[in-house]
């Protein structure tokens, strides 16, 4: 098949397939061709395209292959340059945009929707949404830096101190996950909410507070936080009122394709935030999720907060967007491709491919049937009294064997350390009540020592070997074959702890030096 990618509108930085992703779709067998100067605002050349094995063409030969690759909707000219059959591969946002999937019909066209991948595990790898929305979490924070006009990470100097900015993040999906890892990677301390109480530890994992909404939380079963009813939309937003009033950086990231974002901050929650904070609103293309946000733009109240609307952040880093972009359509035509031969294979029994495929054979396809991704995990089934009798039962009994096991290697120890001291001449003996003093204290002193501590303990322990190596050298040359060989034994096990404490000692302190 051709696969053709165009050049994109100018409010769209993207490029639907880089050089690298173009010579992965060649692999599979498929002929790439690329308009001239389509990667050039993704920092890719038409000399790069042409060295992975692409083709160079005018604009009409690249929208009349068999697969034309899209970053948005095209505009009915575009289509109108396709040929019958064609396939058109894209953010088609079906949801919002009914009249496209109408004009595909009329012209027999096939879509396919990227943003419509289902959220299971086997799609990951072919989520539009997820990998732009990672990159979007994180110019978020970098551009509520910019405009913040403050260090994230506190620090204290000979001219004074001044603490950490508090950041606060609504949703913890993966903009909201990418945004606190960010902003915490940056010094700041964080803090997340979200409606799905699944989300806690993933928000922690990456080193913010949780903050839970109060009353009744929904779980999510298509791996999109639920609507909220009308009193948990008001407490919600109350809590995130309080929150922000808190915080120097707040970033919205509550945003459903295809639906209008919900409103988390009013005007009120705005006007009571301290002059200088930074919201970053991440759902500004659908509508915003604050009362003043302005779509588009960057506003600064009368109280002196900064609204930050910009509606394609992830636009903002075209070339690793393009990259991930293109990787993601590279994962869906290698599943549409299984035989690597170029050869198209449309299978609607797939979850994957029925979800995506909004326009097929001259029919309507969406919306798909619903898939259910619910990340809640399922209630533990507790054992039965029976099975909870016969584990007390096996727990005793293993106990019981240790015990009879420690005792018997207690009784063992001291029979050999009794014959040790009968066959031991009368002058040596005493040294036997010196080496078991040592050996008890020493039990009590290293069991004290907190874990931290085991490594330079161990090293310093080790060099001290060098006692032991200098008695077996003494005794190395004894007439008594038997002293001269444990002596030998001594020598070399001494020798191996000596220079292994030194070995760990020195790594350790390279820990604790600046490159």
């Amino acid at each position: 098949m051709r696969i053709g990618v165009p050049c994109e509108r100018p409010d769209r930085p993207l490029v639907s397939a880089t050089p690298q992703t173009a010579e992965r779709l060649s692999r599979l067998g498929h002929e790439v061709l690329v308009e001239r100067g389509a990667g050039l605002r993704a920092s890719a050349p038409d000399e790069a395209y042409e060295e992975a094995g692409a083709r160079l063409a005018e604009r009409a030969e690249v929208w009349g292959c068999d697969i034309v690759l899209s970053t948005g909707t095209p505009s009915a000219e575009e289509l109108d340059l396709m040929s019958r059959g064609a396939m058109v591969v894209g953010r088609l946002d079906p949801a919002r945009h009914p009249e496209l999937l109408e004009s595909l019909r009329e012209r027999g066209l096939t879509g396919v929707a990227l943003d419509a991948v289902p959220r299971i595990s086997r799609a990951q790898a072919m989520d539009v949404l997820s990998s732009q929305a990672n990159l979007a979490g994180y110019r978020a924070v970098i551009e509520a830096a910019a405009h913040f006009g403050r260090l994230f990470s506190g620090q204290v100097t000979a001219a004074g101190k001044f603490p950490p900015a508090q950041a606060y993040v609504i949703g913890a999906g993966v903009a909201g996950l990418s945004a606190i890892g960010t902003a915490h990677s940056l010094g700041a301390i964080v803090r997340g909410s979200d409606v799905r109480p699944e989300v806690a530890d993933q928000v922690r994992s990456m080193g913010a507070q949780f903050v839970p909404l109060p009353g009744a939380q929904e779980v999510s079963t298509d791996g999109y936080a639920k609507e909220l009813g009308s009193d948990q939309e008001a407490a919600a937003r109350a809590l995130y009122a309080q929150q922000a009033a808190q915080a120097d950086i707040v970033i919205t990231t509550a945003s459903i394709p295809g639906r209008q974002a919900p409103l988390l901050l009013e005007r009120a929650a705005i006007e009571a935030m301290r002059p200088g904070s930074v919201i970053v609103d991440m759902a500004a293309a659908n509508g915003g999720n604050t009362e003043l946000t302005v779509p588009g733009e960057v506003v600064r109240t009368p109280g002196g907060v900064t609204i930050v609307g910009l509606l394609d952040l992830a636009g903002r880093l075209p070339a690793q967007a393009s990259q991930l972009y293109g990787q993601n359509i590279v994962n869906l035509l290698a599943l549409m491709t299984p035989g690597k031969d170029g050869v198209l294979a449309l299978d609607l029994d797939d979850e994957i491919l029925r979800s995506v495929t909004v326009v097929h054979d001259g029919s309507v396809l969406w919306p798909p049937p619903p898939i259910s991704v619910s990340a809640a995990p399922s209630a533990p089934t507790g054992p039965s009294p029976e099975e909870l009798q016969q584990a007390r039962e096996q727990e005793a009994a293993q106990q019981a064997l240790s015990r009879r096991r420690r005792t018997a290697g207690l009784a063992l120890v001291a029979a050999l350390a009794a014959v040790l001291v009968l066959v031991t001449p009368a002058a040596a003996a005493s040294h036997y009540v010196v080496l078991t003093l040592a050996v008890i204290l020493g039990f009590h002193v290293i069991s004290n020592v907190t874990p931290a501590l085991h490594t330079p303990l161990m090293s310093v322990t080790n060099a001290i070997s060098g006692i032991i190596l200098v008695g077996a050298i003494s005794q190395v040359g004894s007439a008594n074959p038997l002293i001269s060989a444990v002596s030998f034994v001594a020598i070399v096990l001494a020798t191996v702890n000596v220079f292994g404490g030194f070995a760990v000692t020195h790594r350790m302190l390279t820990m604790f030096r600046k490159d």
